[in-house]
């Protein structure tokens, strides 16, 4: 069998997987700016949102920062995988981007 994963055949944002024969082209974990294999173990670079922990590239939780994220009054801080989103707290909705009473 050639390897062809030698010669770096895949994209960026993939890994080459040597098969009998040929070869695949595998995306990367979400976690990763580039990779050497299959998980967040074998990220190049980590991708936005994500921190190298423990040799893996793991979710920063923005809604636990010592820096508040979600400013507006009312809102609440709901964690997501790489980032996060407000949302009005419970009793409260969105109108033209203020959380109004319901």
């Amino acid at each position: 069998d050639l390897d062809e994963c030698a010669t770096s055949p895949c994209k960026d944002h993939q890994y080459c997987l040597n098969t009998d024969g040929s070869f695949l082209c595998k995306a990367c974990d979400a976690s990763c700016i580039g990779c050497t294999g299959e998980g967040s173990e074998k990220c190049k670079t980590c991708s936005p949102g994500y921190v190298k922990e423990d040799e893996k590239c793991t979710d920063i939780d923005e809604c636990n920062l010592s820096e508040k994220v979600c400013m507006k009054e009312n809102q609440d801080c709901v964690n997501t995988s790489g980032s996060y989103k407000c949302v009005c707290s419970e009793g409260f909705e969105d109108k033209d981007g203020t959380c109004v009473q319901t």
